[in-house]
Parts: C-alpha cells; structure tokens; sequence
C-alpha cells in the first residue's frame, strides 16, 4: 500500500513540478502528509525518488524546490586548433596492450605479467620497509641510488667475457621506467628530425617515443635470428643514421632472440660507421629454454647503450629501470634526465633494490621460469588445434608473447572485434611495424590472467577467423 500510495504522490508532484517556475517551493512534508493521507514515510520516500530524477533538490532548513533546469551549452575549444597548430607528427593512440579487460573476458593482449606472476609478497615487503628509512622522505642523486647503481653494473658485468672492461656504477643511470629512457635516448643521441634505425616489426612503446621525440623512423627487417648485418649496413648508408635501436633477447612482439654469434657481427657495424646501439634488455629475466644474453657485455667502447627495466619483473607499480652508458652519451642522458624528472622516486629504488637483492629473488625467478614455459606450451598447443590456419613460426625461447601470422587477406581490425564480441582480447599486430605491416599479425601475450582459459581462446579466435574467411 505505501508502494502504490509513494508513486501516487511521485506522479502527481512530478506533474506539478514540470508546470512550476524553477525555483518554485513544494509544500511541507506536514503538509503533503495532510493531503495525501498518508505517514512522512512514504512522502519522503515520493521525494527523493524525485530527487534522484533531477526533478526538485532539497535545502537543509529552508525547504525543498523545483531544481532550476538548465540548457547545457556545450564547451567550444575551437581556440586551441589554432593556438596549438598541427602536431609535428601523427601520433598513434594508446597500444592495445594497455587495455583494461573486464574479469569475464579472456584477455591475450596484455603486455604486463598477470598479479601470480609476481614476487608479491617480496614487494609487500619492501615497501614496507623502504617506508620506515630516509629513502621515505629525501631526494635522491639524479643518477639513482649509488646501490641500485651497483647492481645494474655488477648484472652487466657478470654477462663480460674476458678482456671486456665491465662497467662501473657511474655509467648507470636510474630510470623511472625505460619508457623514459627510450625517450632521452631518442632526444639526447639523436634528435628532432634525425633518423633512428629501428628492427621491424618492434616493441610499439618505442615507436610512439620515437615519434614523439619527432626523429625519422628507418624500418630495419628482423626476423627469428634478428636483423640481416648487410640490411642493417646499407641503412646506416643510405641514412648516415647515428643510432639503432633493437631488442636481442626475446623481441617485443616475435620473441626473436640474436644468436651470440651475430652479436659481434652487428657490432662491428655499428662501430663501422661511428654509431650507437640501443639495446633494450626488458625480457633480460624472462627466459625459458635460454638466457639472455647482452650484447652491452661484449662492449667497452661506448657504442652500446644498455636499457634494461625491473617494472615488468618485479612489479607494474614500482617503475624502476636503468640506462648503461659511457663517455659524453652518458653526460648527455644525464642532462636530459635531470631536465625530464629531475630524480628518481627514492622509496620505488630502495624497494626494487630490496627485492633484488633478497635470497628469494633467485628463488622466484626459477619459478618464474617453470610458469612462463607451461603458459607458453599450452597457448602453442591451443593454438595449433584449433587455429592451423594461423603460422606460428617461432616458438620463443624466452619473453611473453607469440607473434601469429594470419593468411594473406586478413582483415585484423575486424578479426579483433568479432573475437572481442565472443569474449576475446587480442593486440591487432600493425602496432609493431614502425611503417606499413608487412602482412597480417597478431600478438597473443602468454602471461595473461587464467591461462586455463587459453583452449578456449584459441577456439574463439578459430571460429572467427574461419567466419572471416568464409565472409571473404
């Protein structure tokens, strides 16, 4: 009854309201009660159903009233067209990669390790402990914690051979995240309207840094063994580039890994022609069947510049990574970084330093292995059963991701969308061509949430292929 008797009282006020002034009062509680019959009860309830409607608003102590309606005129910055002017390049969107996906989704386009890969209670740990020093409350040194310099030296070092100058801890300098360092290098060894040598396909954060800096992207070819050295020597050539930017161990998107022996033999082309090696080491502590091996190791000349992160090990929330270099590229990175953030977050080094550094590091990191390797073959096995139309050409020896070619024709960017309808993420592959996609390919990242929904993954993106195709 007080139901029937509140949406009596809800339509006759909302007839009211919309025929008052805005502004206008309603009458007391006392005396809606009076005329309707019924408790202050079932009236309050009619009036913040209108409430919640946008229709009246109430004033504590002075009444309630019509809410004033207001034509929302919509903003206009055409202004800022002109005061900014047209962007010096067109950048892409954010990567797929960065996508959140809802629970209920099967989710293979991620480019982070999910949470139960993670050495979480290690972090926990850490930062609770980081919290109670000084790291907690002063600045640190621009470079980064002189012990957190230490180790990325002594890692670097351990992979030196014989007759190599390791570094020291004064060629490192602390990152808050190699994004950032992609970014100074592109700035500080190359610059606005340069050309930068880059593998393609390639890890897409370093292209967008690229085009943000506004350097001139040169696509290099790579494939399973990394780059052709003669490919790589006639684009130095061609461009008079000054810098090359790879991924030797387990590629971003290919999980290509450079045989030692080409290490030397691009190495000796880039000090051919007087240039720097950026090599970014973000899957140095994801092998499998292999272990990454730096070509940063095999030289003391400063022609390598050595960017290697601990966000994707250790944590997402704690961005820590580090650039290795020497000579006057050093000084330079070291300005441009103290332009940029001017310091590293004390309290994140002092933590990932924690971590790393603890007994159990190790001890995760084998595990870390074992998981990565049983992700990797059951995607694979997936894949082949219910996807054989896809060529998977590389099995990884290390990284986080299977780099699938589709059959020549394939339209991706509906292939992503008929599989995110049947609830599928995938990373359509034309975000790690610097240029135009050599063909059509997916990236399907293996150290994604539920791996034991990968079967039915791969069945979803079988059946969509084969609709696709059919269509065609």
């Amino acid at each position: 009854m007080n139901d029937s008797s509140s949406a009596r009282i809800t339509a006759d006020l909302r007839t009211w309201a919309g025929a008052a002034a805005p502004g206008a009062r309603l009458p007391s509680t006392r005396e809606l009660v009076a005329r309707y019959q019924v408790s202050p009860v079932t009236v309050q309830q009619a009036l913040r159903t209108l409430a919640g409607q946008g229709l009246i608003e109430s004033r504590p102590g002075v009444g309630t009233f019509v809410r004033a309606q207001r034509t929302a005129r919509p903003a206009d910055y055409g202004w800022q067209t002109a005061a900014l002017r047209s962007p010096r390049t067109r950048s892409r969107p954010i990567s797929t990669t960065l996508r959140s996906s809802p629970n209920d989704v099967i989710a293979l386009q991620s480019g982070y390790p999910d949470r139960e890969l993670l050495p979480g209670r290690l972090v926990r740990a850490a930062l609770a402990r980081a919290a109670r020093t000084d790291a907690a409350l002063e600045r640190t040194p621009t470079a980064g914690l002189p012990e957190l310099q230490s180790w990325f030296a002594a890692e670097l070092a351990a992979a030196t051979p014989a007759g190599v100058t390791a570094p020291a801890p004064s060629d490192v300098i602390v990152l808050p995240g190699s994004q950032s360092g992609l970014s100074s290098a592109f700035r500080a060894l190359a610059g606005t309207g340069q050309p930068v040598l880059m593998e393609s396909p390639t890890y897409w954060g370093a292209i967008k840094a690229a085009q943000q800096t506004g350097v001139r992207i040169v696509p290099v070819p790579s494939g399973p063994a990394g780059p052709d050295p003669a490919e790589l020597d006639r684009a130095f050539t061609e461009t008079s580039a000054r810098l090359f930017y790879a991924q030797p161990n387990y590629a971003n998107p290919t999980g290509a890994q450079w045989p030692v022996e080409v290490h030397e033999t691009i190495l000796g082309v880039v000090r051919e022609h007087g240039a720097f090696l950026l090599e970014d080491d973000w899957a140095h502590d994801f092998g499998i069947t292999s272990t990454a091996t730096p070509v940063a190791a095999r030289d003391d000349r400063g022609h390598v510049v050595y960017l290697r992160s601990l966000t994707k090990t250790v944590s997402p929330a704690v961005r820590v990574a580090a650039i290795v270099a020497r000579g006057p590229a050093r000084e330079r990175l070291l300005a441009d970084r103290g332009a940029e953030s001017m310091y590293v977050s004390g309290l994140l080094q002092a933590a990932a330093l924690d971590v790393v550094t603890q007994p159990a590091w190790q001890t995760h990191l084998r595990g870390l292995r074992r998981q990565l390797g049983e992700r990797r073959d059951l995607l694979v096995t997936a894949l082949r059963e219910h996807v054989p139309a896809a060529d998977l050409t590389l099995v990884p020896s290390g990284g986080l991701n299977l780099w699938v070619r589709l059959p020549d024709g394939t339209d991706v960017q509906q292939l992503v969308l008929d599989c995110e309808r049947a609830g599928l993420f995938v990373a359509p592959g034309g975000e790690w061509f610097p240029a135009e996609p050599a063909a059509p390919f997916l990236r399907l990242n293996y150290s994604g949430p539920n791996p034991s929904a990968f079967p039915a993954g791969a069945a979803i993106l079988g059946e969509a292929l084969r609709s696709l195709t059919r269509a065609r």
